[in-house]
Order: structure tokens, then sequence, then C-alpha cells
């Protein structure tokens, strides 16, 4: 009751004032979504050690020397690729620039998590939870 009252009485108070009524918008104006642009896109993309949006294809050497090539789409899906031909599949999850996880798509897989950074000389690295360390190289995205 008492904010009734409240109300009731801001309303009469607005109502002697003598303020000019504040323009309406356009139907066509209030009816139009907001623009977005490419860097609020951008903004909601996952950011990768590097400071890029994580989508992308990337080159990754492991710590024994093997290469291979990733490519982290878009639908949070990846594919590794070694001599042309598909060595792994699965989904990934970036959970802040310094948190890689993904999940292999096989029988009872459990995500697993690499901590990354990128150091002083640009260098990109990538620490798995076994303690071994891939160096990463972003070739496109």
């Amino acid at each position: 009751m008492n904010k009734l009252m409240v109300f009731a009485a801001l309303a009469s108070l607005a109502a002697c004032s003598k303020q000019e009524p504040a323009p309406t918008a356009d139907a066509t104006e209030s009816a139009a979504p907001a623009a977005t642009s490419d860097a609020d896109a951008a903004a909601a993309q996952p950011v990768a050690a590097d400071g890029k949006p994580s989508v992308g294809t990337f080159t990754v050497t492991t710590s024994d020397g093997k290469v291979f090539t990733e490519e982290d789409k878009a639908d949070g899906t990846y594919v590794d690729t070694k001599d042309g031909k598909v060595v792994e599949t699965g989904k990934w999850e970036q959970k802040s620039p310094s948190q890689f996880c993904f999940t292999k798509d096989e029988a009872n897989a459990k995500q697993q998590c690499n901590t990354e950074q990128v150091d002083a000389k640009g260098v990109w690295t990538s620490v798995g939870p076994d303690g071994k360390t891939a160096t990463v190289v972003r070739t496109g995205g």
C-alpha cells in the first residue's frame, strides 16, 4: 500500500511539471535489431593464448618431435591431421586463454586440459596433464 501511495505522489508531481514530452522513437527504429560489429562478434568468441579467437588452424609440434595440424572449428569440434590423414577428432573447449580442454571421440574418453601461454619471445606452448610440452603455431584463422 505504501508503494502505491509513493507512486501516486510521484505521478502527481510529474503531472504538475511543465517538461516537454520525450520524443518517441520512430516505429521502424524501435523494431530494428541492434547492429553488432565485427569487434562485438570477436569478443563473444573464446580467446586462445595468443589473444586471437580459438577457432582456427594450428601446427602443433609435440615434445617428441611429432608434427600435426589441428583445426579447431566454430562448432566446438576439432580434427587433427598428419600427412593429410585424420589421426584424431573430438570436441574442444577454451575455458580461459591459458586453459584449452579437449575430449577425444572415443569410448569412455575424459576431458583433458592443457595449460597454454605465449612467452616473451612469442613462443606458444601447451603443457598437457602428463607434463609434456608442445609448441603451437597459428597457421590460419
